[in-house]
């Protein structure tokens, strides 16, 4: 991919954002992705490649450092129950349920055994509601549903590559399931990524004030969200939860203090700034690899498994809040509906594609196919309609 590429595609975002800035309602995911779907078939952009390297260790680590970093701290305390268990429990669940009725239902479609639905589900559980947010705060002024949302995402990838590496490796042969095994290793990963962003968000959050500038305090922010990552990688612990907590205590802990106003001025400048350019790239480069596997058979069961996505979240959503009588007062059936549709896929899901392309195997390409159209087809859906949806269900 050659630098004239990455400066188009960064141009390009800035002139889709810049009509977002000018409307209510523009489902800038939508159209950033149908338009790299439109440049796959000029030749010039066709022959770009997206790596899974290049999603995980380039694009993911400032993505998820902005966002937890901005995430009120305020917000994960009063949430911290139904987020914690939507992103651990509740993802465990919806790639039992979905991968079920996705195999239950795949014989008059396609041949998929039980294991490649279950991965087909577990690429389509982590949610990324990007503008979603903003949208949500617009139309019904429900800080709490966005911020449900937004934190369920952040603790959510994590979970989400855990299971992912598992069955994985039971698709391609490399391993076999045994639940132990399989907690003990969600355990230490997750544990582990978190522990690490706690101490270095903590570390960092003391170690800014050796210098009084404030561009070089940013530039140790650089350092921390792609450093933290590449640490716990390089111990086998989630990176992407290292990055997302070192974010969340890093907020915390300048958020104690009065006098660092100014310095978290400069650091959302910066970061908002780092966001929109990964945002814009990374959706016209989900468009652009996208299209060459949407030229397949499947479409109609592809559509299937998107309504069957969406069903079986407001199951676990809407059963997990009545369980719990705190939580019954606090998230309405309508909420849940909102709760479900706001969580569209993304980000993860694109690289938990890519990282199976890598690995190879007898029913990949079918995965692969049934898993860019879903994801495409929850960017399109679910952008567009989460404004008049919201407009209908939050503001009776």
């Amino acid at each position: 991919m050659q630098t004239t590429h990455y400066i188009l595609l960064i141009f390009i975002g800035y002139i889709i954002f810049t009509i977002d800035k000018k409307q209510k309602n523009f489902p800038v995911p939508t159209i950033l992705v149908l338009l790299g779907i439109g440049l796959s078939l000029i030749p010039y952009f066709a022959s770009i490649e997206v790596t899974k390297n290049m999603i995980y260790h380039i694009f993911l680590p400032p993505l998820l450092f902005s966002s937890a970093y901005r995430f009120p701290a305020k917000g994960y305390k009063e949430n911290a129950g139904i987020i914690s268990v939507l992103a651990s429990v509740g993802i465990m669940l919806t790639v039992t349920l979905l991968g079920a009725a996705i195999f239950a239902l795949s014989g008059p479609f396609v041949s998929l055994s039980f294991v490649g639905a279950l991965m087909i589900a577990s690429i389509l559980t982590p949610t990324d509601p990007v503008s979603v947010t903003s949208i949500l705060k617009n139309s019904t002024g429900n800080e709490k549903m966005a911020d449900i949302v937004e934190g369920e995402s952040l603790i959510n990838d994590g979970t989400s590559i855990v299971i992912f590496t598992v069955l994985a490796g039971i698709l391609t042969e490399e391993k076999s399931f045994g639940f132990f095994s399989f907690l003990g290793e969600f355990l230490f990963v997750s544990l582990g990524g978190a522990l690490i962003g706690l101490l270095f968000g903590w570390l960092v959050s003391k170690a800014v004030h050796f210098t009084h500038n404030r561009e070089y305090q940013v530039m140790l922010s650089i350092v921390l969200a792609f450093g933290v990552f590449n640490l716990a990688e390089h111990f086998h612990f989630s990176g992407v939860l290292a990055t997302v907590f070192a974010g969340i205590m890093l907020s915390f802990e300048f958020g104690r203090a009065i006098k660092e106003a100014d310095l978290r001025d400069k650091l959302d400048g910066f970061w908002n700034i780092i966001e929109l350019t990964v945002l814009a790239l990374i959706f016209l480069l989900i468009g652009i690899q996208s299209a060459q596997h949407l030229l397949f058979g499947a479409w109609g069961f592809a559509i299937i498994i998107f309504v069957l996505s969406l069903i079986i979240r407001f199951l676990i959503i809407f059963s997990t809040t009545q369980l719990f009588p705190h939580w019954r007062h606090k998230i309405s059936a309508r909420e849940s509906i909102m709760l479900t549709w706001s969580g569209l896929k993304g980000t993860m899901s694109i690289y938990l594609i890519l990282n199976l392309q890598s690995r190879g195997g007898e029913e990949v390409g079918l995965i692969l196919s049934l898993g860019f159209a879903a994801v495409l087809v929850s960017l399109v859906v679910q952008s567009l309609g989460v404004y008049p949806l919201s407009q209908k269900l939050m503001k009776q």
